[in-house]
């Protein structure tokens, strides 16, 4: 493994817990604006219908997913700019 790939582990994996944050308000917006005042549900929601659960997990795949890439893209051109090595 390149010393570069094992510098950058840290990095990486503090971006990840960084785009989960992130992801994870954008979500909370992004819900409210689908139902209005209340919280997303869970799976185990009893009286939330299939409908409902569904629509929030894919909603919130979909958010986590682009904040991910985004954060790790971000993370990966800025170690490029400061070291001049790509770290994938």
């Amino acid at each position: 493994m390149k010393a570069s790939k094992i510098a950058y582990k840290p990095v990486g994996l503090t971006l990840g817990a960084v785009s989960g944050l992130i992801a994870g308000a954008v979500f909370k917006q992004a819900w409210k604006v689908v139902e209005g005042d209340g919280d997303a549900p869970n799976a185990t929601d009893e009286d939330r219908s299939w409908q409902e659960i569904l629509l929030a997990a894919a909603i919130q795949g979909a958010i986590f997913a682009v904040v991910k890439a985004a954060v790790d893209r971000s993370g990966a051109v800025a170690t490029r700019r400061l070291t001049g090595v790509w770290p994938g």
